[in-house]
């Protein structure tokens, strides 16, 4: 039996509903690549991702229909840059662009703002938006996906894996049972994921010590536009906007509060009263919550992973519990297919979450923070700590630090599958390739993601290049493609390749990178390897043995170095 999988016999009883937990069967009704159980915005994303990648897969999810009550409220520039890569675009689904996060306290006034304006890599830098619409628009994507089953009403009960596969047992709404056996398992099944409880992760992490009520109001009259933290020690509200007409606040419940008197719309109604809302103002949706802030040891077991609020939960103070998730799709979604497809060794999937873990635990870290800024315990840490920033935004380098979202962890790793080597460019290796806007030789635009595809792809910037014609053929066997991007203006009919694109708006050429530069960029747009474009071969070299298969060339098969602890490059300090 695989090292990692439950042991398990007989039949049990899930503890938290009575469930029966059906043993597995030796025989299994169906086999497929990827199994995802949970099909909330994480799942589904990662569902897409899979399907555009041609891997078979398999959704479910215990529920029957999307919940209606919103729930996340924020994605930033990267999120939305995942979404596109998923084939979500801006008319998919409503969203607001924030122009300025704001703290306020009684005290100081505003005494902190985030500057949120314009966009970045192709994308609002925050917006705000109604979950039940992107939902439906990802389960439409869902839909016509020709490798994807999505199958509403089926709970999992029980994962047995080994070394080829992992078994599961399933439950439909009417309790008939049934067996599946899937290459892979993904629980995407939020904070109570049964999949973590099956393959034995833990929580580790806090909970707040209060409890927030959540309200969110319709036809609010005279709306704000932006975000804002109301940090006043007697009740810390953060108040936000959100499309169709959407308001929403979340109010600390003061000791001797308790949710049943919080809840009452009476009570509510007077809290909103303070904003100037009318009585008959609508409200669509009240709970309450605690916050949390917890992580998981690791993000996979064997055949088994966890991605968004099953492998982690962010307080909500830095907007970020989504996007994580979303974070997760993109990391996870080429590794899995370039395994599949024999791209790749499996050793490369141990780099999600060597990549992931670090980036998430510094995400719930930034929470954390904000949270502190939002909530101060006392009138006295309140006084020194929010006067303390604003005498801070009075020098305009801090100033600048404050409102820029410097403080907001990159999207880029210490370790991981990428070549290591010293920092030559604008590039960095183990981080995010940037998007800009690019013109084709027939007048075609469009962002730079949409241009490269889904492909491993090698990008020449400002030249043409000639790979080594074994070198070509293993990268285009490994799932690679060459791609030129000229700056604006050059004649694009002098190069001799079809893949050409006119940098239109400047985002990689003398920003970024100088003509004669190449980089070797993931699909999920991290740079791999990057250097000067006469070195191509080499590059695409490296980037081929790191990916961890065995590589023809010349009829000799080259060992691949391990994906996360490869020596350095020739280039590298």
């Amino acid at each position: 039996m695989h090292p990692y999988a439950p042991q398990l016999s007989g039949t049990a009883r899930d503890e938290t509903n009575n469930t029966p937990v059906l043993p597995i069967s030796g025989k299994t009704s169906a086999v497929i690549d990827v199994l995802i159980v949970g099909c909330g915005p994480v799942g589904a994303t990662l569902g897409v991702l899979l399907g555009d990648l041609g891997v078979s897969v398999r959704v479910i999810d215990s529920a029957e229909m999307i919940c209606e009550a919103p729930r996340a409220i924020a994605l930033d520039n990267e999120a939305l840059r995942i979404l596109q890569q998923a084939g979500i675009g801006e008319t998919d689904f409503e969203r607001i662009a924030i122009p300025q996060v704001r703290m306020r306290s009684p005290m100081f006034g505003v005494f902190a703002r985030i500057d949120t304006t314009g966009t970045l890599d192709g994308h609002p830098k925050l917006v705000t938006f109604y979950q039940p619409d992107l939902e439906r628009a990802l389960r439409r994507r869902l839909a016509s996906q020709k490798t994807v089953q999505m199958k509403l009403g089926i709970s999992l009960t029980d994962l047995q894996q080994d070394a080829g596969g992992v078994d599961v047992s399933l439950l439909d709404a009417s309790g008939l049972p049934s067996w599946l056996r899937a290459r892979y398992v993904i629980g995407a099944d939020g904070a109570g994921s049964i999949v973590r409880k099956l393959i034995g992760q833990d929580f580790h992490g806090r909970s707040f010590g209060e409890d927030w009520l959540i309200v969110d109001a319709l036809d609010v009259p005279h709306p704000i536009d932006h975000v804002e933290f109301v940090c006043d020690p007697k009740r810390p509200t953060p108040h936000m906007v959100a499309p169709g007409g959407r308001e929403r606040w979340e109010f600390m419940l003061k000791p001797g509060e308790s949710a049943k008197m919080m809840t009452d719309d009476a009570r509510i109604h007077a809290l909103l009263a303070d904003w100037g809302c009318p009585p008959e103002v609508k409200i669509e949706r009240k709970a309450v919550y605690r916050f949390h802030a917890r992580v998981v040891d690791r993000f996979q077991m064997g055949r088994v992973f966890l991605i968004g609020d099953a492998a982690h939960i962010t307080p909500p103070f830095a907007g970020q519990g989504l996007v994580a998730g979303l974070r997760d799709c993109a990391n996870l979604a080429w590794k899995l297919a370039w395994v599949l497809r024999g791209h790749a060794a499996e050793v490369v999937l141990e780099s999600y979450n060597t990549e992931r873990r670090p980036h998430a635990r510094a995400m719930i870290a930034l929470a954390r923070m904000m949270g502190r800024l939002v909530m101060p315990m006392n009138a006295v840490t309140a006084f020194f700590t929010h006067g303390g920033i604003r005498i801070a935004r009075l020098f305009p380098g801090l100033r600048r630090q404050l409102e820029d979202q410097s403080a907001k962890p990159q999207n880029s790793f210490a370790k991981g599958l990428f070549v290591r080597g010293a920092r030559r460019s604008g590039l960095q290796r183990g981080g995010l390739l940037p998007q800009g806007w690019m013109r084709a030789a027939d007048g075609r635009i469009e962002l730079s993601d949409e241009a490269l595809g889904n492909a491993l792809t090698l990008i020449c910037f400002g030249t043409d290049i000639v790979l080594d014609s074994e070198i070509s053929a293993a990268f285009a066997a490994a799932g690679g493609q060459v791609v030129q991007i000229c700056h604006r203006g050059q004649a694009l009919h002098l190069s001799s390749r079809d893949a050409v694109w006119e940098d239109i708006d400047g985002s990689f050429l003398s920003k970024v990178v100088s003509v004669g530069w190449a980089a070797v960029v993931r699909p999920d747009r991290i740079v791999l390897n990057d250097g000067p474009a006469v070195d191509a071969s080499r590059l695409v070299r490296e980037s081929l043995q790191i990916l961890g298969g065995p590589i023809s060339l010349g009829g000799a098969v080259t060992p691949a170095h391990h994906p996360l602890n490869c020596g350095p490059s020739r280039n590298s300090v």
